[in-house]
Order: C-alpha cells, then structure tokens, then sequence
C-alpha cells in the first residue's frame, strides 16, 4: 500500500465512529497529521521483502 493511497480524514472519521471516540477538528487534524509520519516511517520496513519461506513474526508455543 502507498502511503498517499490513505485517505486519513475519512479513516480518523471512520474509526470515531467504530470506537465512540469523538475528536474536535484540531485533534482531527493532528492525528491525520501524525497518522501520515507514521505511515511515512513504515513504508521502507514493510517494503522490505521477505524470503518465500520467512515468517513475518515468530510463533512461539509452550
């Protein structure tokens, strides 16, 4: 996924919703704008490819 493909206005609006957390207009902003660098900063990590048979995350069991 790229980063500018994310709609973020409309993901914060969405989960305001789902979580019956309701945010003025500033904290809107400030999230979309923190949701952004976030996702600015993952982009190289999840870019990174996996060999075929590597897990994403270890499994660990007793």
């Amino acid at each position: 996924m790229n980063t500018d493909d994310v709609n973020w206005p409309d993901y914060i609006h969405l989960m305001e919703h789902l979580l019956d957390v309701p945010l003025d207009d500033q904290r809107r902003e400030e999230l979309a704008l923190q949701l952004s660098r976030i996702a600015t900063l993952a982009a190289p990590l999840m870019a990174f490819p996996l060999p075929h048979r590597q897990e994403g995350a270890g499994v660990y069991s007793l």
